[in-house]
């Protein structure tokens, strides 16, 4: 029988292992070949305005609406090869000088073009100024396509996680951010240039954590950090579809940090979760904690509003009406707010409620 509070699980499931293999070499091959840029750099050179407060059909039945909001431009809001999943924002990083906002996306497109991976979108809020960065796996002197579906977004000083469903957590550094100037059909090294469909920067994954468990045994479908504990924390948690629930519960874990970022492991490479959960409910695109409280975005359908469920441990949740389509979630605690994106063409905006 499906639970209705969130209720303590055994973690167990969750436990990761560090998986560096050869990727730090690899980078450094990058580093060696590659010009690096800043994300201050990055940001201050991003091609593409977003609308701040500007027309959207994403809010639905929404009330009320929420403090603030991006829209993504024209070709980003309408296209059907990229999907806006994951959010993270520079206060959940740590950088609250930044202002600014991290988005993940997958690419999936109408017929079957070679897969282009994922990307992150930096958004300065203060300018409304946004720059996608092409997300890549290094090998040797070269980089290929990341084929995962990006599900979220955690941010913590240099370090961001997206998780990757069946695996764990792949990691990047946005101290290695490269600039490349290839064509727009090609991606890594071929004839003595680096390309990156076009993309001017590359950010190669730099580190994994990977499930010590059997396939299958957990999910790693959103992401965020909590800033509220002592040390501070990774979550990640499950979506479960409505067709799988009540068989199957959706369930969060969470992993220590170290002051780097790094997940907190033993001797033995592996980074225990310290505690689980299950979910009241199926269909949940994000979720995190803050102070305690628990915040879970859950999905409609295409075309209906989905639900901010909000709840403490054994506390059954209270729910209030969320936008079409709503995906992961990022704290902003300087000003004491909630982001979430949201997915569908045509209805694509980073949003913000109070928390």
């Amino acid at each position: 029988m499906a639970v209705t509070r969130m209720t303590a699980t055994d973690p167990a499931p969750f436990h990761l292992r560090r998986n560096t293999r050869d990727l730090a070499r690899a980078v450094q091959t990058l580093a060696g070949k590659l010009p690096a840029r800043d994300l201050k750099e990055v940001l201050a050179k991003a091609n593409r305005t977003a609308v701040r407060k500007g027309a959207t059909a994403a809010f639905g039945t929404m009330k009320p609406r929420p403090a603030d909001w991006y829209c993504f431009n024209a070709g980003d809001n309408d296209t059907v090869d990229w999907y806006p999943q994951g959010v993270a924002s520079s206060s959940e990083a740590g950088l609250p000088g930044a202002k600014a906002l991290a988005v993940t996306w997958y690419w999936k497109p109408v017929g079957a073009p070679a897969e282009r991976g994922i990307r992150v979108t930096f958004l300065d809020t203060a300018t409304s100024k946004y720059r996608h960065v092409l997300l890549v796996a290094p090998k040797d002197d070269t980089y290929t396509p990341i084929n995962i579906h990006a599900g979220g977004v955690a941010w913590y000083g240099d370090l961001i996680y997206v998780p990757d469903t069946a695996r764990g957590m792949r990691v990047f550094d946005t101290r290695h951010i490269y600039e490349v100037a290839g064509d727009e059909d090609q991606i890594g090294l071929r004839d003595g240039r680096y390309h990156a469909y076009g993309y001017r920067y590359v950010m190669p994954q730099v580190d994994a954590w990977t499930l010590t468990g059997p396939a299958g045994s957990a999910r790693f479908s959103f992401a965020a950090v909590d800033r509220t504990t002592t040390p501070h924390s990774l979550v990640s948690g499950e979506f479960v579809g409505a067709d799988e629930a009540p068989q199957r519960d959706g369930r969060v874990a969470r992993w220590e940090l170290g002051e780097d970022g790094t997940l907190r492991a033993g001797d033995d490479g592996v980074a225990r979760a310290v505690n689980a959960f299950t979910m009241p409910a199926a269909k949940i695109q994000g979720g995190l904690c803050h102070q305690g409280r628990w915040y879970l975005s859950q999905a409609g359908t295409s075309r209906s509003n989905g639900v901010l469920l909000t709840a403490e441990e054994r506390e059954a949740p209270v729910s209030k009406k969320w936008p079409i389509g709503p995906e992961d979630l990022t704290c902003w605690a300087e000003r004491g707010q909630l982001w979430s994106v949201t997915e569908f063409a045509g209805r694509r905006v980073v949003f913000a409620v109070p928390l």
